[in-house]
């Protein structure tokens, strides 16, 4: 008997894992997709018309579109492309098929291969073919003006409710995953992906698994790779920024003199100053190599006389005062807060070519700053205390 309740244990779904605000997001966003979709047909077309202004089809798809975004199955050319290809195929053998379970079989099986082929599986598109086959002597005698309507109008007003809704409810659609260049430009790995699988191992195993997932190759390699470093966090400890950074900043404002900010670099043996204003906020940073570019450095030819001619003479304008920090200084700065764990920076420091990370609290001031050598320190602290 335990076996038996064992194996019916297994039949039972995990729970799923997202919070209650995402579940009432995809009900809200069905509910106004299908509402739309239907009002928006019925204004175009009218009542009078003999063909079902909304389609059930519309109902699964609205559930991949609203409940499943990141889906590969829930994106734009699966909704658009699966229906109008199953819709054409379910068409074609209702008028060519004299039996209708024959018809249906075949626009089943021949719709799956199409999309599949032109990549755009999209499963309510298998009933989209049925329906275009079963459908009944009025949608027969639409041919593939049932096409357009309902079947494309349903699809593309569906697809323009989800794109607007998932952007407004700050819900990324279409789904693309965000891609990191090589800063340097060449064929190597980013720096934090060099250890543990890469991505030639992921694409052999998804060979070998040869199976279609509902979740893109990418989406996929992400999770995979945000669980190593989940685990790798879990076994080095709660070691924070705060823990690591130096608290003693050098520090410039707006105003400050390029010749005062250069004493400043060369006294302290650093190579960046954080740009503040008044209440300690981050608007910016100063580094060498904003001092080279702007100084006009295409070589180290004469390199000290050029920097010493930049820092004395007059500014970018007309103006007489000497030139500032906010001149050359970069503005997007990439910050971390000093509660945010340490393995969270290597993707900042690492992938994205940085040297230091300004360190903001809960106020978003200024409160410290870790450099490459404060993350490898607090690393190799972690990891001797993991081995103990």
């Amino acid at each position: 008997m335990s076996d038996i309740v064992y194996w019916l244990h297994g039949f039972v779904p995990k729970p799923v894992a997202v919070n209650h605000l995402e579940r009432l997001r995809a009900c809200s966003g069905a509910l106004l997709g299908i509402l739309l979709t239907g009002l928006v047909t019925r204004w175009m077309y009218g009542t009078a018309v003999p063909l079902p202004l909304l389609v059930a089809p519309m109902g699964a798809s609205a559930v991949l579109l609203f409940a499943l975004p990141s889906s590969p199955l829930a994106q734009p050319w699966s909704i658009i492309g699966g229906n109008l290809i199953s819709a054409a195929i379910g068409v074609a053998c209702a008028q060519w098929i004299a039996d209708p379970m024959l018809a249906a079989s075949l626009a089943i099986a021949a719709s799956i291969g199409a999309m599949i082929a032109l990549r755009c599986v999209h499963p309510p598109s298998g009933a989209v073919a049925l329906t275009a086959v079963l459908g009944g002597p009025m949608i027969h005698a639409e041919g593939y003006r049932f096409l357009l309507a309902p079947i494309g109008i349903n699809s593309l007003l569906l697809l323009i409710v989800a794109v607007v809704f998932h952007n407004l409810t700050q819900h990324r659609y279409p789904h693309r995953v965000i891609e990191h260049s090589n800063t340097h430009h060449t064929t190597d790995r980013q720096p934090s992906k060099r250890m543990g699988f890469s991505s030639v191992d992921l694409d052999y195993v998804l060979t070998q698994y040869n199976q279609i997932l509902d979740v893109s190759r990418d989406d996929l390699e992400t999770l995979l790779l945000q669980t190593e470093m989940h685990a790798y966090r879990r076994r080095l400890g709660e070691i924070t920024c705060a823990d690591i950074m130096s608290r003693d900043v050098v520090t410039v404002e707006f105003g400050t003199e390029l010749q005062q900010a250069w004493e400043l670099l060369h006294q302290h043996r650093i190579k960046a100053l954080p740009v503040i204003d008044r209440a300690r906020r981050v608007i910016g940073i100063v580094t060498l190599v904003d001092f080279m570019r702007h100084a006009g450095l295409h070589s180290y030819h004469g390199f000290n006389n050029k920097l010493r001619l930049f820092l004395h003479r007059a500014g970018y304008t007309h103006s007489e005062k000497p030139e500032v920090i906010g001149q050359i200084m970069t503005r997007t700065v990439h910050t971390a807060t000093d509660s945010m764990h340490i393995v969270e920076l290597v993707d900042l420091l690492a992938d994205n070519g940085l040297q230091h990370i300004p360190i903001t609290n809960a106020e978003r001031r200024l409160v410290g700053i870790v450099t490459n050598s404060d993350l490898v320190a607090g690393l190799y602290r972690g990891r001797l205390a993991d081995m103990q």
